[in-house]
């Protein structure tokens, strides 16, 4: 497998982990949409792209790891994530995102960032957005 497909466990309320395979490159537009028991994700190192809606309104998902090789995220991918504390991007360089991808989340949210990172994520496009919650962390 080398893409969870677009919808794939739509509205799976009673999914409560998810184990990623390392194969896959490529998580689809709202693949995880409304699973709102999911508590935690880690996203192995083979994927390179979370798409658009990807784990929007995941009620219970409290933590997200997003590993180096993730070069774009979509719109609104962790938006409505309304436990949403801790997200652990371990990429130097800012992936690209789209809009409101962490719109919506727990008001004491955390964004993690290679601490000799945090002055490109706090510029650059769309994470500029996220300043206040961008922290700086030794991976």
């Amino acid at each position: 497998v080398t893409e969870i497909g677009d919808y794939a466990f739509r509205d799976c309320s009673s999914l409560q982990s998810v184990t990623i395979g390392n194969s896959v490159t490529t998580i689809g537009y709202a693949a995880f949409y409304e699973c709102s028991s999911l508590t935690s994700v880690t996203i192995p190192d083979s994927v390179t792209t979370i798409g658009e809606y990807a784990f929007n309104d995941c009620d219970s998902l409290t933590s997200v790891t997003i590993p180096d090789s993730v070069t774009a995220i979509g719109n609104f991918a962790f938006k409505y994530c309304s436990s949403l504390e801790s997200v652990y991007c371990k990429p130097t360089t800012p992936p690209s995102i789209g809009n409101g991808v962490f719109d919506n989340n727990t008001s004491s949210r955390k964004i993690y960032v290679p601490a000799e990172s945090v002055a490109a994520y706090q510029t650059a496009s769309y994470w500029s957005n996220y300043v206040s919650y961008i922290v700086g962390y030794d991976f």
